[in-house]
Order: C-alpha cells, then structure tokens, then sequence
C-alpha cells in the first residue's frame, strides 16, 4: 500500500497538553490518538510499534529461561 493511502493523522504543532517528550513525538508521529480526557487509542503504527517491542521483550525473556 502507498503511504499516502496510509491513515497516518500527522500533527505539525505540538500539542498543549503534552508536556512529556515521549508523549509529543507519539502525538505528533501519529502513533496515539486522544478520545478524551485521560483515554487514549492506539493508531496502526503506534499499535505495531508496540508489538515489536512486546515480541522482542519476549524474545529476551526467552532466551533468559523465564517463563511465559
């Protein structure tokens, strides 16, 4: 698929209610979505990115002899 058929909602200014680094950078790159007060939604990439991590803490887990 092309990226620009891609739902990747983009922000250019950083929102005001972000005051944590980590948190304007998952606005901004699209990976994050505010419902409401408190209540977020994880978009199609930011949902990827968190399985990578989750299959590669597992990984390592693993290989360390720690049980699922």
């Amino acid at each position: 698929m092309r990226l620009s058929r891609y739902f990747l909602p983009l922000l250019k200014e950083t929102p005001s209610e972000a005051t944590i680094a980590s948190h304007r950078y998952m606005l901004r790159a699209g990976m994050v979505k505010q419902d409401s007060a408190g209540i977020y939604i994880w978009l199609p990439l930011g949902f990827k990115v968190l399985k990578k991590i989750e299959n590669s803490f597992s990984k390592e887990m693993q290989e360390l002899g720690y049980l699922d």
